[in-house]
This record gives structure tokens, sequence and C-alpha cells, in this order.
């Protein structure tokens, strides 16, 4: 049975606020799309508040359909371009639920109620119906280009209004487009932090977005309009157009539509390549093929029908960032600066701060060649701009987003895993330079992400703030582990004793780890469930971030009282809730602590809680996923410990075991990059159905029993077979 028919792209739709049994936000978009592509074809429901896919299942309205979207991510959102919507009428011209740009005159807008019972999804495509129009609106994509297909009621007309200006999280600031016939358009739009986008600006991204969009049918009339004025340039600062198309042909509308952030070249480049000689069902039915492709990595065997939607479901998310930034002919920009690189595929979207917990561990197994990718794209960024890789990465820009240094654990993580060719030597000193705070890399100015203190550079905390001083201790420790590989024989002790100094914002008084003053002391706090100096996270949730050292924190909070509050932990919390004081799935400072309980020899607490997990924080539907989707950081940590696996520590390779969801797996290796010593598969089995006995009696690897609770990135790699005897 093909894979893809257990892909749900509904499942975690619901945005910001809107919860169900306190479930749901998980922020991601139903609309078409191929792994890993410029285009994410998708419906725009109310544009503004922190909706920053677009989508929200919530909403009853649709506003229209545009080429670009973000999954499971907050901040209000951006990209969001170019919005086609299909009317029968002469309508307000706003769609009337664009929070971001309110009207000034009219009340109702061009947008269209709709009913969840009339969508229609899979993988590569997507298909609603506007009651307002009872239009049946289709849409499907390739890597770079996307096409709609509109199809009318009989008799009625044929209109089509493109809105230039639209923009999640804001709008954007110039836009102009070139009429090259009545069956073709071309057109330039200038995004800036001044329109607003990711964080409502302060994530301060830019780009041009270059469009080619061919018509099926030659239009009978154009109309531009700025302002909510028709007007009769074709550029503006809020600019859009209303098509009119001949009702006496009766075929449906399609719209072609590529898209580069290079330049127009590339965009008619790209519109050539992949879609000028296709037509909707064979570009649908592409889709599909490269989703089957991308999800051949991974073959599982299960009786739990929700299981395997889940799960595929889950993988989809996965492979969907990061996402191509080049156009077809290798082309791609930063800083409005053009470049070309024939040995990596420039990629973007980068979520740091979330995806350096499972979503890189995973495709470190899975695929390689999108880490490999990854790890060029973020240090092609340091070295153009000379400071430490990205934090939140998106269109070669550091939005600054959320704390700590991410991209250094990425590289580093990437290195002792040998995971190349990357220029290492490059790396290691941009890494070396943000661990340090150093002033300059190669005779020019560098500009570290960390904090340039006293209290930082020579007694390893940030005054104040708990969560990236645990942050950046982690980021030491891989830095350590970065130079342990390189032989750099007195970096590695010098960051291993900085990441080791954890344990001096440890708070006796208080019994947990605290934020500390810019003098040393610590900062008062109530109980373990204050938040001062903690991002995302409370002091309770925040003290067990110290992954590298799990036996060490046990021996400092009193070993007894570790297993009693990592019990307390998950016992008081609500697995399935969009936020917990305790154990909290649905944001990152928790993931992989489950794991916790093998490390201190207690593995049936591991299956336990991460099989508790597993079954609560994740369901099918709309409200499906527990929190925010985070760019793929929730899927991967569903698709990895149903493996049977958590890479708790990054840079340390080992994999921590669970018991696996499925009684037979098989994950394809990649030989490019894993050594494949015993097979090119690893094999995973369970003598039997793990859903009814949860408990691991023994394990195998290529015949010898594991004595240990975990398995190593190389034994990984090397393939065979892993069997599993439960109880």
């Amino acid at each position: 049975m093909k894979k893809s028919l257990y892909v749900d792209t509904m499942i975690g739709t619901v945005g910001d606020g809107q919860i169900e049994e306190s479930h749901g936000g998980g922020k991601t978009y139903p609309g078409a799309c191929v792994p890993g592509g410029m285009v994410q074809l998708s419906p725009d429901t109310v544009s503004g508040g922190d909706n920053g896919s677009g989508y929200n299942y919530c909403h009853n309205t649709i506003e229209g359909f545009s080429f670009n979207h973000m999954s499971g991510i907050g901040w209000y959102g951006d990209l969001g371009n170019i919005q086609i919507m299909p009317v029968t009428e002469d309508t307000d011209l706003r769609s009337g639920s664009n929070e971001e740009q309110l009207f000034n005159k009219g009340a109702i807008g061009w947008k269209s109620e709709f009913s969840h019972e009339n969508e229609k999804t899979r993988a590569g495509y997507y298909s609603v119906v506007l009651d307002r129009y009872n239009v049946l609106a289709e849409a499907t994509a390739s890597e770079h280009t996307g096409i709609l297909r509109f199809t009318y009621p009989e008799n009625a007309e044929k209109k089509l209004i493109i809105n230039f200006s639209r923009r999640i999280g804001g709008k954007a600031d110039y836009q102009k487009t070139d009429i090259i016939n009545d069956r073709k358009i071309e057109g330039h739009i200038k995004c800036t932090p001044k329109g607003g986008g990711f964080g409502h600006g302060h994530g301060k991204i830019f780009y041009d977005l270059y469009f080619v969009m061919e018509f099926s049918q030659p239009f009978t009339n154009k109309r531009f309009f700025d302002a909510e004025e028709f007007t009769d340039s074709c550029q503006g600062e809020d600019l859009g157009v209303f098509l009119d198309f001949s009702k006496e042909n009766k075929e449906p509308l399609t719209i072609k539509c590529a898209i580069s952030y290079v330049d127009i070249e590339g965009a008619r480049k790209n519109f050539s390549a992949e879609c000028e000689n296709i037509d909707f069902d064979t570009m649908s039915e592409n889709a599909l093929t490269k989703w089957e492709e991308a999800f051949s990595c991974i073959n599982v065997s299960g009786t739990d029908e929700i299981d395997l939607k889940l799960f595929y479901t889950c993988l989809y998310h996965v492979l969907l960032d990061p996402r191509t930034m080049a156009d077809v002919d290798g082309r791609y920009t930063i800083n409005y600066e053009i470049f070309k690189d024939s040995d990596y595929k420039q990629r973007t979207v980068f979520s740091g701060w979330d995806v350096y917990r499972s979503e890189f561990p995973l495709l470190s197994i899975i695929r390689p060649d999108m880490v490999r990718d990854e790890v060029n794209s973020l240090l092609k960024i340091a070295e153009l701009n000379n400071t430490s890789f990205p934090r939140w990465e998106l269109l070669g820009i550091n939005a600054g987003c959320m704390v700590g240094d991410p991209g250094l654990i990425v590289v580093a993580d990437a290195f002792v895993k040998g995971i190349k060719p990357y220029n290492t030597g490059k790396a290691y000193k941009i890494s070396k330079a943000s661990s340090v705070c150093g002033k300059e890399v190669d005779g020019k100015e560098f500009k570290s992400i960390r904090p340039d203190c006293k209290a930082y550079l020579e007694d390893c905390y940030v005054p104040e703030k708990l969560s990236d001083t645990l942050e950046y201790l982690l980021a030491d420790f891989t830095m350590a582990k970065f130079a342990e590989a390189l032989g750099q024989k007195d970096d590695a002790e010098f960051f291993m004793n900085r990441a080791n100094r954890y344990k001096e914002n440890y708070n006796k008084l208080l019994g947990f780890m605290a934020p500390r003053k810019a003098d040393g002391d610590f900062v008062f706090e109530e109980d373990r469930y204050d938040d001062d100096g903690t991002v995302e996270s409370n002091i309770f949730q925040q003290s067990w971030f110290v992954p590298y050292d799990v036996v060490g924190l046990s021996k400092l909070f009193g070993e007894k009282r570790t297993i009693e509050l990592l019990e307390e932990f998950f016992e008081k919390a609500d697995l399935k809730s969009l936020w917990n004081d305790d154990y909290n799935h649905s944001n990152e400072p928790c993931h992989n602590i489950t794991h916790y309980f093998s490390m201190l020899g207690l593995p049936e607490r591991t299956q336990y809680w991460t099989r508790r997990v597993q079954k609560e924080a994740y369901r099918t539907g709309a409200y499906g996923f527990c929190g925010n989707e985070d760019v793929g950081q929730l899927s991967a940590w569903y698709v990895l410990s149903a493996l049977g696996f958590a890479q708790v520590c990054p840079a340390d390779t080992r994999y921590y075991i669970n018991t696996p969801l499925f009684k037979e797996i098989e994950v394809k290796l990649d030989s490019r990059y894993h050594s494949c010593k015993v097979s090119d598969a690893l094999k995973i089995t369970c003598d039997k159905n793990p859903l009814e006995f949860p408990f691991i009696k023994s394990v195998k690897f290529n015949g010898e029993e594991v004595k240990d609770c975990f398995l190593t990135y190389e034994e990984l790699t090397s393939g065979g077979e892993i069997l599993f005897e439960l109880r």
C-alpha cells in the first residue's frame, strides 16, 4: 500500500489560541507541496494574529491561496505571497479578513465561507469548495511552481483577484506587475521589515520575490487596484488586480505560477523546467510520486491504523524543511547577492533552537544529505556576514529568535558523525569565535551571538538568564566534542571544563537550578514553577537541561530525589495538554527527558513514559498536535521514538533505546554518508506486538546482546538487524 495514503495534512492545523480539551495549536498548513520544495501552495483563512502558517482550522472563511508558507511556526509568521482568489462577482477590494490591512472602504470583502466537509487533502494536493461562489478550488505543486485549478458554476461570471501586497505577519512594501499578454503576467514583490513579517518586523526579514504566471484561458478585462481604489498603474505599495474571463468557456480555469527569490530570469527558468508543458493532474501525480520516493527511507509494518497515520504524517512534516531556496539553475541570494553552488543545495527555514533536539538526529540517519546541505547553508551565511551560525534562519537571514547557539550544535553534531564534506577549518573557526565572543576571524571583524560580558566569559553564566546559560553550556559541550574530533586537545579541555560548570547554577536553598545576578548571587525564586530567567519554560523544566551529564546532575540533586522528582514531573503532567508546568511535551526544553530514566539505570521507566507520550501527546485530526509543530521537531520526536530511539545529547553519538512502536521497521541507509559495514539497511524487529508488550526484555544487535541502554550512531548506520525481545 502507498505510504502517502496514511498522510493527513489536516493534522495539527489549529492555530493560535484555539484549543479543544486543552489540545491543539500545531500551526501547520494543509496545502500542496513536495519534499523540501520552495513552493507551498495553501489556503489562507485569516491574515493576522499569531496564525503564522496562514491557515487556522478554527476559522470559517478563506481569503485566497498563496504560494509560500511555513509550517508550525509562531511569531506572527512570514511569506504568504501572491494570494489568488476566484470570485463570481465584483467585491470590496480587501479580503475582509486581513487584520494587517484593515478596510478603509467596504465591509464584507472577497473572502468566502467554506466547510471542512468539502476539503480534500493528500500529499501534494488540496481542494475545497468556496461556498460563497460555489467554486471548486484545487491546488498542487512542484519544487518551484504551483498550479491552481478553479471550476466555476455553469453560467456564472468568471473572475479572479490577485493580491500582490499580501504577506503573513504584515504586507509587502512594493509590487510591480508586467502584463506580457492576455494569458501571462510577470512580477516582482519586495518585502522588508518595514512591512512587518516575522516578528512583526523584529525578525528583520527581507526578500525579493519574482514570479511568472500563466492562465489556461485569456482574460478579457483587467483592473488594477491600490489601497482599495482602481488605478491605471501596475505598480504600487498595495497592489492587486481584478481579472475577468469569458464565462462562455466551460473549462476549469488553471493558473500556473513559478517563483524565484533571485530574479525574473530565475522564475522563468523555474517555470520552463517544471510547469510549462504539464497539466494539473500530471503535476499532482508527480507530487505524489515524489512523496512516495521520500517516504521510502522508512518502511514500517503495524496493525494500528492511527499509529500508521500519525507516523507517516509526522514523517511528512519532518521532510518539509529545511527547504530549497535555490532555483533550478542552482542560483540563490543572500543579502541581495547572487550565488551558485554545485556541490550542495542551499536550504532555508532553520528553527535551530527547536530542531537540533530530534529533527537533525533523525535526518542524520534517514536523510544525511539534508544535514550536509544545511551545514553548508549555515556556513555560507556565517562566512558572508562574519558572524556566528544563524540561530533562526529564514531566506539567508538570522532572525535571532529564541536563545543559545543551535547552529554550532548542528554543525558539531554533523562533524562528529562524519557527515561531510564542508569547509571544516572555516566551520571550526566560526564555532570557536562564537563560543568565546571573538572579535575577528581571518582578519575581519566578527560578531558573536553570545553575550560579551564578564559573567559569561569568565564565570560561565548569563546574568538573570537561566535558559540562556544552560543552552550556551550545552553548545560548549558540543564545541568540546568538535575540538576533540579534530584533535584540538587544549580547546576540547577548555570547553568541556566550561560546560561542566553548570553545577554553579544550582541553588541549594531552592533545590533547583536558578538564574544568577551579575554579582553571582541567585535571583530570588518563590518555587520550582517560577519562570524568571527562563524561555518558554520554568525553573522545574529548565533544571533538567544538562543532557550531557545526567548522572552528574542526579548527584547534584541527590540520586534518590532525582528519581522521585522525575516521576513527579511526569505523573503530574497532562501529557495531551497544550501547556504544562511539569513535563511539557508541547515545547522543546522537555523533549527527550523520558530517556533520563535509562541513563540513571531505570530503562523500564523510559519505556513506560515514552509510550505514554507517544499515545497521549499525539492524535489524529486538526487538534492532533499538543503544541506548535516547530518546523518538524514535534514530528521528528515521534518518528525517532517510534523507531525505538532518542539522541538525548547532540555531539554525543549515543542513541538511547525505547520500545519501538511497530513490530517490523526497515530504515534505508545512505552509503555516501553511512559506513553500511554490515548492510545498506537497518532492520528493527520485535518478537511480539509492541502495542501489547511495551517493555523490553533484551536487545540484540547483529546477533550480539546489547548490554547498555543505547546504540551508537556508528552502530546504527553500519546496518544490520536489531532484535527486541519484549515482555
